[in-house]
């Protein structure tokens, strides 16, 4: 590469609505927000693929199983708003170093000491959901580089993150029955450190920041977001295509070896294939978002996940009939994590921190209580299906605000969006 290429490369380059998309923003610092993004979601996801083996040495039932997993992901969901705060305080830079150095120590500390109980259990996953926050950090950090017209191509590569939970699912069950499980946390700690190093290097916050607010603006500002209905639409949005997704992903080791009889390293594999799925098309989600629109892509997004959860819940239990169902919910709610993050920064794009961390909170929540209901179904009912139809229930409530909103939005600030469509 001749040293002038090299050298535009890596140059701080204001976003300009004219050019092309990588031309448009600070390409180094959209790189590593996507790594930092993967690597955080494969340590906050990394209880799911180990839960079938911790939960046979410790006795767990059914329902302790579905909250070990679901843990890590509440925590995220709070951490979020935490987050939130701080990117638009301190930048997302210094405010991702901090999350990532929480969970280096975190993971030492549990691999040193060693987990033998629920409560420890617990602690961990409250550290992993400051791995869980990475989103509140790493979406900002794109977002505010490119312009109204590249926000769905942005976030979608920079939330293609999710695919760190593919690494989790292909190596977390490998790593254990080698080394034991509680190893796999010491040796998550080495690529997050190594992150951690380029990002220090390559990250830059973008000159596009909002004022300082100090603690009691923050917190009205908040409440002013979510005195608005728009908001409380985003996050329930979220909370059906990202919880979704979360969920499932940690999940499905879980159903794999339960329902199906699966070894935790062959349910890994076949989680980890649903789970790729899902990354792969999330920025293709954002770039069909901004095609066609975000609206539109959702809609779709949601009448296709309501019928495979539907059809999952009434599925016989056959490996050959539900990973293809798997698999293609997995895919569709990924194209909805693009598609809702192409509209957020169009509706709130001098709040994209504070609504990052509300939207995010959402998509947490979604997936905590996707977890947890599925293991509370199966202790009480025999079988998860009852979970599976109640989320589907949601992703067609979903639908409905979608189509109830859509006209206001067109006509409001989606009308001021020139070239852009929602």
């Amino acid at each position: 590469m001749p040293s002038g290429s090299q050298d535009q490369l890596f140059e701080d380059t204001a976003p300009v609505a004219a050019t092309p998309f990588w031309q448009s923003g600070h390409r180094p610092t959209l790189i590593m927000a996507f790594l930092y993004f993967d690597v955080a979601f494969m340590v906050w996801n990394m209880l799911g693929p180990l839960a079938p083996i911790i939960s046979k040495d410790l006795g767990f039932t059914p329902a302790e199983k579905g909250f070990m997993v679901a843990v890590p992901t509440l925590a995220g969901a709070v951490l979020r708003l935490v987050n939130g705060f701080l990117v638009d305080k301190i930048g997302q830079k210094v405010t991702g170093a901090i999350g990532q150095l929480i969970v280096i120590v975190g993971l030492l500390c549990a691999w040193h000491f060693g987990v033998h109980s629920m409560e420890a259990l617990v602690a961990v996953g409250v550290i992993l959901g400051f791995a869980g926050a990475s989103f509140a950090v790493a979406l900002p950090l794109a977002s505010r580089w490119y312009p109204p017209e590249h926000q769905g191509k942005a976030m979608g590569i920079a939330g293609m993150g999710n695919s760190g939970t593919v690494f989790a699912a292909l190596f977390a069950p490998l790593l254990a029955k080698a080394f034991g499980w509680n190893s796999v946390f010491g040796l998550a700690a080495i690529p997050v450190a190594i992150i951690f190093v380029l990002y220090m290097i390559f990250v830059k916050d973008s000159p596009n920041q909002p004022p300082a607010r100090t603690m009691g603006v923050y917190v009205k500002d908040y409440m002013k977001m979510l005195g608005q209905s728009d908001a409380w639409w985003f996050i329930f949005f979220y909370g059906v295509t990202f919880g979704g997704f979360v969920g499932l992903s940690g999940s499905l080791p879980i159903f794999y070896t339960t329902e199906l009889g699966m070894t935790p390293i062959h349910a890994g594999y076949a989680t980890a294939a649903c789970v790729f799925a899902g990354s792969l098309v999330r920025p293709l989600g954002g770039a069909l978002a901004d095609r066609i629109g975000g609206v539109k892509t959702l809609s779709l997004v949601y009448i296709a996940a309501t019928v495979l959860l539907v059809a999952i819940s009434f599925s016989p239990l056959q490996f050959g009939l539900l990973f293809p169902l798997f698999f293609c919910v997995m895919a569709a709610l990924g194209v909805g994590n693009g598609a809702v993050f192409q509209l957020v920064p169009q509706r709130f794009r001098n709040e994209i921190g504070i609504m990052t961390g509300l939207v995010g909170f959402g998509g947490g929540v979604g997936g905590f209580y996707l977890a947890s209901s599925l293991g509370l179904a199966k202790q009480f009912t025999g079988s998860p299906s009852a979970g599976f139809l109640i989320f589907a229930a949601l992703a067609l409530v979903a639908l409905a605000g979608l189509t109830a909103v859509k006209a206001r939005w067109r006509s409001t600030w989606g009308a001021a969006l020139k070239g852009v469509r929602i």
